[in-house]
């Protein structure tokens, strides 16, 4: 990318006999960045690495505590002096997830944390790209995702965002402004500082790309629907995060209700009246819960997942009603999932001790999750043809409810925009999820695509030379499509955008980057005749 960069402004100069050549040249190789810049709230102090320069933890709106709890966020206080930035801030609220995602109490947490290229040619400005985490709408932040080789490699700036989870993010009241919006008004509230601060960083600010997986995916799909949206980004991205992805009763987990990434703005304000009657509060409710501690609160955090409100100003449409009508923001697209997505999930029941997923409960599953389509689902999904139950159950899940789900949304963006649509089936994936389980291996399991992009934790996380080269391709694909709207760059093989009735998608397989029709091989036909 340097190279490319010194080439261009050496042949505009060519010209201008003015200026010796080596003198033209010199002033345009790339140079160290300095790790002081003035944002517009002050001025920050970070670090270099061999290959990348940090500003870690810094906060881009005031902390939601008091009065703010429950309210829009407000931007950052100026501060005086230099702010030093080499270490994250704290994560919002979440109980723990594992020992790399410890647990939080601590409600000042509204930080960034912006990774670009350790040297920079003066005068190029870079393409910005947004990270919103997943996490299930309870979990993560921003500093998990460590962007030093994305930043470095695809000649970025990448900046990844915390914000607020569970209860703090997503809970609502009747007549509360914002109610089931907070955490992505947070996320538009970082976008917009990543936007106005583009320019200290060396970023261009009119080239903001937004990308997210699993529940930030899910945020930034919704968000292509908000009206709010135009202006905020110039692309996106989505892993794992379809605005159409739909659960059955038992999908999710078991004994979960039919549910989507989606609430209603009525069920979202009848469960947060309900949680604070709950705790405490039966009158007054606002005020009162305002009073709870945070750590107080956090048993309600799983209470809020998948409460991203629809029926507000932020989205007034359900996102998959909006996609399906047209009506969202047509910008430049990258949607996809992997290949395996359900396997995390199950894995993560039988390692609680749910109910055990057997030859003689799997029909009893597939009657409860598709009613009178569940001998049909037998027959095409038979146990016979798996290792094991688990394994069968959770390839009718990834199947029916992210894999058809994620390729029809797909059909509906091109119909309006451009879209490049993926699957991620590396089968030796790395095991972020950390499971081994017999009968049941993770493959390219929910999150298993994230250490091609990300270092998590620190971690450089692509064991062979295959995984590694897969890595760097896909780097390439999603810093070309953040610099130019089209992932396509010389030396990688051609990913053709979607169509309205396609059904090809680019998938990611070690030594076999190459398009080819994915919703076949998920029964996507099949599906379509299923309620």
């Amino acid at each position: 990318m340097f190279a490319a960069a010194v080439a261009l402004v050496a042949l505009s100069t060519a010209g201008c006999s003015q200026v010796p050549p080596e003198t033209a040249v010199a002033a345009v190789l790339p140079t160290d960045a300095p790790v002081t810049v003035r944002v517009d709230t002050g001025l920050l102090r970070g670090e270099s690495t061999a290959t990348a320069r940090r500003f870690l933890g810094v906060p881009y709106a005031k902390p939601p505590v008091g009065d703010l709890r429950w309210a829009p966020p407000r931007p950052a206080a100026s501060w005086p002096g230099v702010r030093e930035a080499v270490r994250p801030g704290s994560r919002c609220p979440q109980t723990a997830d594992g020992p790399a995602q410890p647990a939080s109490t601590d409600e000042d947490c509204l930080f960034a944390n912006v990774t670009t290229p350790r040297k920079t040619v003066p005068g190029v400005k870079l393409p910005v790209m947004v990270w919103w985490h997943g996490g299930g709408y309870t979990h993560g932040a921003g500093s998990d995702y460590h962007a030093d080789r994305l930043a470095a490699q695809g000649d970025v700036i990448v900046v990844t965002l915390n914000y607020r989870l569970g209860v703090f993010g997503y809970f609502g009241l009747p007549g509360l402004a914002g109610s089931g919006n907070f955490g992505l008004q947070d996320q538009i509230a970082g976008t917009r500082w990543a936007r106005r601060n583009a320019a200290a960083f060396g970023g261009d600010p009119g080239n903001v790309t937004v990308f997210g997986e699993s529940a930030g995916g899910m945020s930034a799909c919704a968000m292509l629907t908000s009206p709010q949206a135009r202006g905020l980004f110039d692309k996106v991205s989505i892993s794992s995060g379809s605005c159409l992805l739909n659960w059955p009763a038992g999908g999710l987990y078991p004994g979960a209700p039919r549910q989507t990434p989606y609430t209603s703005l009525r069920q979202d304000q009848a469960d947060g009246l309900a949680s604070a009657r709950g705790h405490g509060c039966p009158t007054n409710e606002l005020s009162c819960m305002r009073t709870k501690p945070a750590a107080e609160l956090l048993p309600l955090n799983e209470d809020f997942d998948n409460h991203l409100a629809h029926g507000t100003p932020l989205l007034p449409l359900d996102p998959a009603t909006a996609l399906r009508k047209g009506q969202f923001l047509h910008v430049p697209v990258i949607s996809g999932g992997n290949r395996d997505e359900t396997r995390s999930y199950v894995g993560g029941a039988m390692l609680a001790g749910v109910p055990p997923i057997t030859a003689k409960t799997y029909p009893a599953m597939l009657r409860t999750s598709f009613g009178a389509d569940a001998g049909r689902v037998a027959a095409r999904y038979p146990l016979s043809r798996y290792q094991s139950p688990p394994l069968a159950w959770s390839t009718v899940v990834t199947d029916a409810s992210w894999a058809c789900q994620t390729a029809a949304a797909d059909r509906y963006l091109a119909a309006h925009t451009t879209v490049y649509p993926y699957e991620f089936a590396d089968p030796d994936a790395p095991n972020v999820n950390r499971m081994n389980i017999p009968g049941l291996p993770m493959g390219a399991a929910h999150g298993s695509d994230l250490p091609s992009l990300f270092d998590l934790g620190g971690h450089y996380g692509l064991r062979t030379r295959a995984q590694q080269m897969m890595g760097a391709t896909m780097v390439s694909y999603w810093s070309t499509f953040a610099r130019t709207g089209d992932p396509n760059h010389p030396g990688a093989p051609k990913w053709a955008p979607g169509t309205a009735g396609g059904t090809r998608q680019m998938q990611f397989v070690p030594d076999l980057v190459r398009q080819t029709d994915v919703a076949t091989r998920h029964h996507c036909p099949f599906w379509e005749t299923v309620r």
